[in-house]
């Protein structure tokens, strides 16, 4: 049963569903990763890593969307997350995204963040959308652009410090 009330995207290999209680031993693994987590925002505490998992829940019922969990069609395992994040703070809405170990350089993270940008102009009716890039963070940046996003500015993010605020194409660029 998912705690929120996101819809059920696919796309050929993946299913991008809202959170599951089942989905936040995965989560809070990536989050206690430093070298996986750096770009993201780690935690050294299990219980602030589980606070996160629970904010992105609450992120869904405050603004109607939130962080997808990507589901992988063939293993049913949680492979990562993708979607619209805009916590407070935020600059504006961004398009996120989250590949768990064993599930990189699959094409993973472009297939689902190409579609949660698809649901967010098409569903939502929104019209632009960033990435918010931790400098260093190259396989992001590599991703960002393969999207057709485009460095904008550096900023300072209250959570990560400095950032990377890359603009995505609007929705007329990608009819």
């Amino acid at each position: 049963m998912s705690l929120t009330n996101a819809p059920s995207l696919e796309t050929d290999r993946l299913i991008l569903r809202g959170p599951e209680k089942a989905d936040a031993e995965a989560m809070i693994a990536f989050l206690m990763d430093e070298g996986r987590s750096h770009g993201f925002g780690g935690y050294a505490h299990r219980s602030d890593a589980w606070r996160w998992f629970t904010l992105n829940v609450g992120h869904w019922h405050w603004h109607g969307y939130g962080y997808f969990t990507i589901q992988d069609k063939a293993t049913g395992e949680p492979a990562g997350i993708t979607g619209i994040w805009n916590p407070d703070g935020w600059p504006e809405p961004e398009v996120g995204w989250v590949v768990f170990d064993g599930f990189e350089g699959k094409g993973i993270a472009f297939e689902a963040a190409t579609r949660a940008r698809e649901w967010a102009y098409n569903d939502l009716g929104f019209t632009t959308l960033t990435s918010n890039i931790v400098p260093g963070n190259t396989r992001s940046i590599r991703l960002a652009e393969r999207m057709g996003a485009t460095y904008e500015r550096t900023y300072h993010n209250p959570n990560m410090g400095e950032d990377m605020l890359y603009r995505h194409p609007g929705p007329e660029a990608l009819a």
